[in-house]
C-alpha cells in the first residue's frame, strides 16, 4: 500500500541521489545483539563509573540505547563522560553488525539504483564504523563509496536534525531537489523535510507504518520490492 502526491514512480525513476537510514530500510542492526540489552549496559556502566545520579528513574527504564546517550548529553553536554558513552556505543554497534538481519530486498535495491546511475549515501544515526561494516559484510560498500554520515560525538546533531543528510548532499554536490531519503521513522522523514529532500517511508510492520501516517509522510511501501519493481528492477 503506498500514499502518493508526485507518482511514485517518477519519484524513484528521476532521482540521482539517493540517501539510505541505515537501521531499517538496509538491515535490522539489533537483530541478533539486542538493542535492550545495549541500553542495559549502559546504564550499568553509568551506575559502576558513579554516575547514576545522571539519569532519572524514568530514564533508567529506556530500551533504546540512542535515547540514554542523549538523556546524559542534555545534562552533560560535550563531556568526556558523553564521548565515553558514545564509544561504549559504538563497540556495542560493531558487534551487532556480525549479527544483523538483511532487509528484504534492500541488497537488490541499492544494487539496482547504483547500476542505473544514482549515486547513493548513508545517512544514520548509527556509528558510521558499524554501517561501514555491515556493507563491506554484504558486497555492498562499493555502491556507496566514502560516502557514508553518521553519528558524530555530539548527539544533538542526530536525526531529526538534518546534519547528516546536508553532509551528504554536500560531499555528493547534490541539489536537494534531485535526492531522495529512504528511512523508517518520523526522525527520518523530519530530517528529509528540513533538508529539503523528497522522502519513501518504509514500514515493515504496522507499528513503523502507523507512526509514518501519524507523522503523515506522503509515501510509504511495505516492502522494498515496492520501490524495486518502480524502479525496473
Amino acid at each position: 500500500m503506498t500514499s502518493y502526491t508526485e507518482n511514485l514512480q517518477d519519484l524513484i525513476t528521476r532521482t540521482r541521489f539517493v540517501l539510505w537510514d541505515f537501521d531499517g530500510p538496509i538491515c535490522r542492526l539489533f537483530a541478533g545483539h539486542k538493542a535492550d540489552f545495549v541500553a542495559t549496559e549502559l546504564v550499568r556502566w553509568l551506575d559502576g563509573s558513579g554516575w547514576r545520579h545522571v539519569l532519572t528513574h524514568e530514564e533508567r527504564q529506556l530500551t533504546d540505547p540512542y535515547e540514554v546517550l542523549r538523556a546524559v548529553a542534555r545534562r552533560h553536554p560535550g563531556s568526556d563522560l558523553v564521548a565515553e558513552l558514545e564509544a561504549r556505543l559504538t563497540r556495542e554497534e560493531l558487534r551487532a553488525a556480525s549479527s544483523a538481519w538483511p532487509t528484504a530486498h534492500a541488497d537488490r535495491l541499492v544494487r539496482a539504483w547504483a547500476a542505473r546511475g544514482a549515486r547513493l549515501a548513508v545517512t544514520t544515526n548509527n556509528s558510521p564504523a558499524a554501517a561501514r561494516t555491515y556493507l563491506r559484510q554484504r558486497g555492498l560498500e562499493s555502491c556507496f563509496g566514502p560516502h557514508i554520515y553518521g553519528r558524530v560525538q555530539d548527539p544533538g546533531l542526530l536525526k531529526p536534525h538534518p546534519h547528516s543528510l546536508r553532509q551528504a548532499l554536500a560531499a555528493l554536490g547534490a541539489d536537494p531537489s534531485d535526492a531522495l531519503m529512504v528511512g523508517d521513522g518520523p526522525s527520518d522523514l523530519l530530517a528529509a523535510q528540513r533538508a529539503g529532500v523528497a522522502f519513501i517511508g518504509y514500514a515493515r510492520n504496522d507499528r513503523k507504518e502507523k507512526l509514518l501516517r501519524e507523522a503523515e509522510a506522503q509515501h510509504i511501501v511495505l516492502s522494498l520490492s515496492e520501490v524495486l519493481r518502480e524502479l525496473g528492477g
